[in-house]
């Protein structure tokens, strides 16, 4: 809920004029970042993303994510970053860099959102996910919703 409070801040702050000029550079970025992964990287880049929050405390007692396991999710990442910005997506990076450093994180965002998107495709994850709908009361949220 903190994160979600802060991003709303952080875009009532910032001017229409500000963020009008990031929008081609992020959307470029974002899609030159996407195009230029592939599926197991895309797969990857979310393995990545799971093993970092599987260090938060509520979670670190389910996972068994070794600190080997993570420093080479880490290396592997690095590396990935390194050739999408300074060979794959060399040129856009720059105009993206030169525009706002914020387009560059919102481009990465994107990246990251394909990325679970990847592992969402798999029916046992959707499956799992959508499992909550035994519990709940159809009936109470109906009449909380007239």
């Amino acid at each position: 809920m903190k994160l979600i409070s802060t991003i709303i801040l952080i875009a009532a702050v910032m001017s229409p004029h500000a963020l009008a000029s990031t929008v081609s550079a992020t959307q470029q970025l974002g899609v030159c970042l996407t195009d230029s992964m592939n599926g197991k990287e895309r797969k990857n880049l979310a393995k990545w993303i799971y093993f970092g929050m599987s260090q938060h405390s509520t979670i670190k007692p389910y996972s068994n994510v070794s600190d080997a396991n993570l420093d080479q999710m880490n290396k592997y990442v690095g590396e990935l970053i390194t050739r999408l910005i300074t060979k794959d997506c060399k040129e856009i990076s720059n105009k993206a860099m030169e525009e706002n450093s914020a387009a560059f994180e919102s481009a990465f965002s994107i990246v990251g959102k394909v990325a679970m998107q990847e592992l969402m495709t798999e029916s046992s994850v959707s499956q799992s996910l959508g499992a909550f709908e035994k519990y709940l009361d159809t009936e109470k949220i109906e009449a909380a919703l007239k």
